[in-house]
């Protein structure tokens, strides 16, 4: 069984890796009921391409008998029934084969916690696979599971993909379950080695307006591309790394070629500084929502009593207005640009040390806010699109200088199709999918 096989490696890399919190084997397992399950139904007829294939799961949505433990020591209690996207994976016949690592409350853009230490990059194991679905990107990066779960609420599908030269897509806000966390910052999606698994999950799960994957057998058509290097300013940002701008250059040559319109944008200082102050508002009191809930709010780590205090002092009707903010300009955004898709970096540099930016995991004490501030200046072209809800994709790519870089690509809400197209597009243009992990 595929299953096993994917148990037994994923047993094999993890002493090394940390990939996974937990791991679902043994005779009486879930994993190999679900695999059964699967043979079964294959063997009544049934055809998708997701049937019986292993899925990771990130640890922060509900599977029935399993702690939902959000990376920490905080929570306790197993659920007592599946979430929806889990239920939705049973459906789709996955098979759930472990539950992956993040940082706890998914807060920060490296993957290391006091109760499960540092997840590592197989690409580089000095270097982060990001965050916070870091544990899932590691596991696909390595080769264990060919896709897992993942979760974007500032970056978080897109910045782990990032790290580990995959693609990564973060679809339309509203279209996936068990979706709408941080004030509905968060979406579900995935992590896989390649944009047409990805297409196929998303279109199974989600609930897009035409499919994703008969988008990527047909052209996006010719487009009006804007390329815009200046990124969120959450904070001052750091400089844009060489190879990472090298990358940008490739893309939008790239596209050029195929063409479209290519030209430089700038998104006014005023406005991304009222999404800046939106985004921040929707984390902090998101993050503070999140830890009200744990079971043992004491077990929190010290860097996430930061933020929780933090976010205690914005009143939720701030965070009501940013929510607001948010949709109204996620909708004129692109018209505003005069462009139908954005391209940006995804980060300012390769992935970073595992221990850049320490933490408990490395034996050292930094104030959480601090932290968070220091993360945006390196991670500062993805929180954006989480505010305004639009789709957004990361793809991998290779300049020569030893770890990948990666680009964004960004459409309008509900242009999901139309990004996947394009993207497709420039896979095949670049010949690659997932950058080389051998």
């Amino acid at each position: 069984m595929e299953q096993l096989t994917s148990v037994e490696a994923t047993r094999e890399v993890q002493p090394a890796l940390r990939a996974f919190v937990e791991i679902d084997d043994g005779e009486d397992s879930a994993a190999l009921a679900a695999a059964r399950d699967a043979d079964r139904r294959r063997a009544a007829g049934e055809e998708s391409p997701l049937l019986g294939l292993p899925i990771a799961v990130k640890d922060d949505v509900d599977s029935a008998g399993h702690v939902t433990g959000w990376g920490g020591r905080a929570f306790d209690r197993p659920a007592p029934a599946d979430g929806e996207l889990v239920a939705a994976l049973h459906r789709a016949g996955l098979v759930p084969i472990g539950r992956t690592a993040l940082p706890e409350l998914a807060a920060f853009g490296v993957t290391d916690s006091a109760r499960y230490g540092v997840t590592r990059n197989p690409l580089a194991l000095g270097r982060t696979p990001g965050g916070s679905s870091g544990g899932s990107a590691a596991a696909v990066a390595a080769g264990v599971v060919p896709i897992a779960t993942a979760s974007d609420g500032a970056g978080s599908i897109r910045i782990p993909a990032a790290c580990c030269g995959l693609p990564g897509f973060k679809p339309t806000h509203g279209t996936m379950p068990s979706s709408g966390g941080w004030w509905g910052l968060s979406t579900q999606g995935c992590l896989t080695r390649d944009l047409g698994l990805a297409a196929d999950y998303l279109d199974a799960i989600g609930d897009f307006p035409s499919s994703l994957r008969g988008a990527l057998r047909s052209g996006p058509g010719l487009l009006r591309v804007g390329v815009a290097v200046d990124p969120l300013p959450l904070a001052p940002p750091l400089p844009l790394e060489e190879h990472v701008a090298g990358a940008v250059r490739l893309v939008a040559d790239a596209l050029a070629a195929a063409g479209h319109r290519v030209r430089p944008v700038r998104i006014r200082p005023d406005r991304a500084q009222a999404a800046a102050l939106g985004v921040t508002t929707r984390i902090l009191r998101g993050l503070h929502d999140a830890a009200a809930t744990a079971d043992h709010p004491e077990l929190l780590e010290d860097r996430l009593r930061d933020l929780a205090r933090a976010g205690s002092l914005v009143p939720p009707a701030a965070a009501r207005a940013a929510v607001r903010h948010g949709r109204r300009w996620g909708a004129r955004l692109l018209d505003e640009l005069g462009v139908d898709v954005l391209l940006t970096p995804t980060m300012r540099g390769p992935a970073p040390r595992v221990d850049r930016w320490g933490g408990p995991a490395h034996g050292t004490r930094r104030n959480g806010v601090a932290t968070l501030t220091s993360m945006g200046r390196f991670y500062a072209h993805t929180p954006l699109f989480n505010h305004t809800g639009q789709p957004a994709v990361t793809l991998p790519v290779d300049t020569g200088a030893g770890l990948p870089r990666a680009v964004q690509l960004v459409a309008a809400r509900e242009q999901d199709a139309l990004l996947m197209s394009l993207a497709g597009q420039v896979t095949a243009a670049l010949g690659t999918s997932a950058v080389s992990h051998r």
